[in-house]
């Protein structure tokens, strides 16, 4: 299974600056519409958002843990025996059941 490397850092803000400061920075919001053409993001094209996407599944990529040969095959080994016991076990559970069923017939 590829495993995703945690981050370190547990906290993204320093809890008791956030509690001081939370009375000093109060601003006040206005309900300002804002016109698409007025914002500072620009129309990027299809290509640049393209690449940016690309670049960012690299990025993602480098961050996964991938099994090695031995691990992968441990893993596989263990799920097809965890199927192959939950089929027995549904088995007789049916063979149970079917048998319960004719007994009250």
């Amino acid at each position: 299974m590829a495993e995703v490397r945690k981050n370190t850092n547990k906290y993204k803000y320093d809890v008791k600056t956030t509690k001081k400061n939370k009375n000093k920075n109060k601003v006040k919001t206005t309900n300002v519409k804002v016109n698409k053409k007025e914002s500072n993001t620009p129309n990027k094209s299809f290509w640049v958002r393209f690449r940016i996407f690309i670049n960012g599944v690299k990025s993602e990529f480098k961050k996964v843990h991938w099994p090695t040969r031995k691990e992968l095959v441990k893993y596989s080994i263990a799920t097809f025996l965890f199927v192959i016991f939950l089929g027995i076990f549904f088995y007789l559970i049916d063979i149970i059941f079917a048998g319960i069923q004719a007994l009250f017939k």
